[in-house]
């Protein structure tokens, strides 16, 4: 597992989820203007009962909230899945 996917996964650890699975897209988007600096592209899977009564644009900020300073430093791209525990069957 990388460095950066660990830091990833340490800064969700804050919203307790039952399930998270995030991939590094990263080597699909070589080239790309938006990925030159170094920062990679993902897809995050997470479920949580932290999102209960929250809308999908919520839960998606609150995801950015617990990834912190790492959208800017580490992450150039994701895309998110936000499901409430019984949302995931």
């Amino acid at each position: 597992m990388s460095d950066r996917i660990e830091r990833i996964q340490r800064a969700l650890s804050s919203l307790q989820a039952a399930h998270i699975a995030l991939r590094d897209d990263s080597a699909k988007h070589r080239g790309h203007a938006g990925a030159q600096d170094g920062r990679g592209h993902f897809a995050l899977e997470i479920v949580s009962e932290s999102f209960r009564g929250l809308s999908a644009l919520a839960r998606h900020r609150k995801v950015y909230a617990a990834l912190g300073d790492l959208m800017h430093t580490d992450i150039h791209a994701l895309q998110i899945s936000a499901k409430l525990p019984e949302e995931n069957q």
